[in-house]
């Protein structure tokens, strides 16, 4: 099984504690959280993250510049903006970016 690494950033602590718990719910799901924007750039360009999941509370500005950073990436970095809707709507999210994980 093909283990995914998240990314989740957000400035509501709660909530991306909650998705970080979500996410490892889930068997070879793994996160890490962060509210620093600054600190993201860095993590994704030295560890392996295959998706960066955007939560509540960033800045516009930040959303389009850390998108068109992990496009111009030398690996495939996927990003997905979740604003909510529960554990069925992040999964369903996920699968879309990785059909090949639906059992």
């Amino acid at each position: 099984m093909k283990t995914l690494n998240f990314l989740v950033i957000g400035k509501n602590q709660e909530i991306i504690e909650t998705l970080k718990r979500i996410i490892e719910n889930n068997e070879g799901w793994k996160a890490e959280i962060q509210s620093d924007e600054n600190f993201c750039y860095e993590y994704i360009k030295e560890n392996q993250v295959d998706i960066v999941l955007l939560s509540s509370g960033l800045e516009e500005q930040f959303e389009r510049d850390i998108k068109v950073f992990c496009e111009n990436l030398d690996k495939e970095v996927k990003v997905i903006d979740h604003y909510g809707g529960g554990s069925g709507l992040l999964k369903n999210e996920v699968y879309a970016l990785f059909p090949n994980l639906q059992s």
